[in-house]
């Protein structure tokens, strides 16, 4: 007996009907809970390692990762930078085996102003995993979205801490394989900047932000795909079906399974034609400027940098006092 095509949409999951429009990631390094939603490719960033890391049921990658360091010699600091890389990795590697596709893998914050500094920490990250078995394209890096990360050098390159319409451009200008616009850290900002409190999907200004992004992209025929990212609820997802990639947290793509309401395709190439954006080209000096007149990119960015980085700090120093335990035979 056929089931009607109204029938059917009723029958799946909000989820499922995404995933027709739309490639789904997974964001998260709790590895263990990516089974279940079966997306494309999975991304990590500083802070959910370090959530990861503390839960006792991935202390033997921790372990491995510092007996790594150790084993690798040098400095203190050295060690702790090797151990760090290399947990990274093998978080990375872990989810591998749970997606048939990428995962993104973070360069240290703190070095989103030093290109030959990421370059270098991105090819070495790069390196582990071909040591590991896993070919470079299946991972893509990530990097916060500043004018100095935007020198990729044959890396694939996934761009974070995206904010701003000049940060999209010049990312596309710079032929980056792909980027991750945040749409909730922009709702956050304007709930707390404006008097405004509530908003629905299609209002949402980081939906918006996406929206024009995604547009501006199609239109023109730029290959850097957009991937939308940093979800504070549902309806922002459902927002933005049929962007290229949605990266989507276990706890909201749990809620998706659950939901059974109609999902639209919203974001369509041939939509994107039909829009009235007009195409830009940045240098350095128009990038910066540009920016700078978006106060939310400015803020969100810098603050996002420093999230990032604080977590990396943590993390640093757990693995620190394991690496002096491990030594000391404690």
């Amino acid at each position: 007996m056929s089931v009607s095509p109204d029938k059917r949409r009723k029958m799946e999951s909000a989820l499922e009907q995404i995933k027709k429009y739309t490639v789904v990631v997974a964001d998260t390094g709790d590895f263990n809970a990516i089974e279940e939603y079966k997306p494309q490719d999975a991304t990590t960033n500083p802070s959910l390692i370090l959530a990861a890391a503390k839960m006792p049921t991935y202390q033997p990658l921790v372990e491995q990762a510092i007996k790594y360091g150790i084993a690798n010699g040098g400095s203190e600091e050295e060690q702790v930078t090797n151990a760090m890389d290399k947990l990274f990795v093998i978080f990375g590697l872990e989810i591998l085996k749970k997606v048939p596709g990428r995962v993104s893998t973070e360069v240290d914050a703190r070095l989103s102003f030093d290109k030959e500094a990421m370059v270098s920490r991105a090819r070495r990250l790069i390196s582990l995993y071909e040591e590991a078995g896993v070919s470079k394209e299946r991972i893509l890096i990530k990097l916060s979205s500043t004018w100095e990360d935007n020198v990729h050098d044959g890396i694939h390159c996934n761009m974070t801490l995206l904010f701003s319409f000049a940060q999209a451009v010049a990312c596309a200008e710079a032929h980056v394989t792909l980027i991750s616009p945040f749409v909730g850290r922009i709702l956050d900002w304007y709930k707390e900047n404006t008097d405004r409190k509530n908003y629905e999907p299609q209002e949402d200004p980081g939906v918006q932000s996406v929206t024009k992004i995604y547009n501006y992209y199609k239109k023109f025929n730029y290959k850097t795909v957009v991937m939308g990212a940093s979800f504070r609820n549902t309806g922002e997802v459902k927002a933005l079906a049929g962007c290229d990639l949605l990266t989507i947290s276990p706890g909201l793509l749990g809620e998706l399974s659950q939901d059974h309401s109609a999902v639209t395709c919203s974001l369509t190439p041939q939509g994107a034609k039909e829009c009235d954006l007009e195409q830009v080209h940045l240098d350095e000096k128009s990038f910066r400027w540009l920016h700078n007149e978006d106060r939310m990119a400015v803020e969100k960015l810098s603050d996002g940098i420093r999230k990032f980085a604080a977590d990396a700090i943590k993390l640093e120093a757990m693995i620190k006092e394991r690496m002096f335990n491990v030594k000391n035979g404690q």
